[in-house]
């Protein structure tokens, strides 16, 4: 969330200091402006209000008798110190044009419109995380549309992937999905949160978002996420290096290196899934130098 100034004024010292990583609870206030002038201000609209639906309850209890009780009873709860409370509901068009004629309605919108403005002057946190930019300090002068700093949730992240086209139909919300750090010494567990209707007509990819939670995570890691798009049946995976001549494989018979050819389906960065391979075939499993098909080798059980 980036956070922008929407009034201007002196920024106020609060409770804890506008620092990089300071963490705030929901609903505890980010940064405060001064606002003694403009809050003086909103005090007077507030009294002209009082004082307009003041002048006109005579004659309010002589033509519209009905009507009086609740607008008194609104000028007994009016509280010049806290929220303006709304207007009483008219009962009738002959009052409601009385109310409209004497403006009570045009300088009540105009305080509520204060009041508003008036809550810009304190910036909450709209959910608990942590600061990890922060361009002000406490005394300077903030500027309307100046930003401030940025501000995260730090109990849920999302991960940018961009996967060919061909999976399109396999991707779904809500899709299990393992991620790993690029030293693969830790995982965690995300799911599907969303996915791009459209595809990219550079790089003909589609653009899925994968949400994920753990108190291990921090922002600007880079995951590699491990997304299962379909089963593939009688097949395994080994190592790319192991692939000859994109199609081809070494396997062991009677002590003796032959080769065999394979169907690739599936490829990563280091592995790859492959199929054609007969049961009970001895495959090789490291990539032997200089290996080559009647090459004698020995089958270490």
């Amino acid at each position: 969330l980036e956070l922008y100034a929407e009034v201007g004024g002196i920024f106020k010292p609060g409770n804890k200091l506008f620092k990089k990583r300071q963490s705030y609870s929901k609903n505890e206030s980010i940064i405060r402006i001064d606002n003694s002038e403009f809050y003086a201000s909103v005090k007077s609209s507030k009294s002209k209000l009082f004082n307009l639906i003041t002048s006109i309850m005579p004659d309010l209890k002589i033509d519209y008798p009905d009507a009086f009780k609740k607008w008194n009873d609104y000028l007994l709860n009016f509280d010049i110190n806290k929220s303006t409370p709304e207007l009483p509901v008219t009962t009738s068009e002959t009052e409601r044009f009385f109310i409209t004629g004497r403006g009570v309605y045009t300088t009540y919108y105009d305080v509520k419109n204060l009041e508003q403005r008036l809550s810009k002057y304190s910036i909450r946190a709209p959910f608990k995380g942590v600061l990890t930019e922060a361009n002000i300090t406490e005394g300077t002068l903030i500027i309307p549309s100046q930003k401030l700093g940025e501000f995260i949730d730090t109990s849920v992240y999302e991960l940018e992937v961009d996967l060919s086209k061909e999976y399109a139909d396999l991707l779904t919300v809500n899709k299990p999905v393992t991620l790993t750090n690029l030293n693969n010494t830790q995982s965690y567990k995300g799911k599907i949160s969303r996915v791009n209707a459209s595809i990219n007509a550079a790089t003909q990819t589609i653009t899925s978002f994968v949400e994920v939670k753990d108190a291990k995570l921090k922002e600007g890691m880079f995951l590699e996420a491990n997304i299962e798009a379909k089963q593939i049946e009688n097949a395994i995976e080994i190592d790319r290096s192991l692939l000859q001549n994109n199609n081809q494989v070494f396997i062991v018979k009677d002590n003796t290196l032959d080769t065999i050819e394979v169907q690739p389906v599936f490829f990563t960065d280091k592995k790859v899934v492959i199929q054609g391979i007969p049961n009970d075939t001895k495959l090789v499993s490291k990539s032997i130098p200089g290996a080559y098909k009647g090459m004698l080798v020995e089958v270490k059980e």
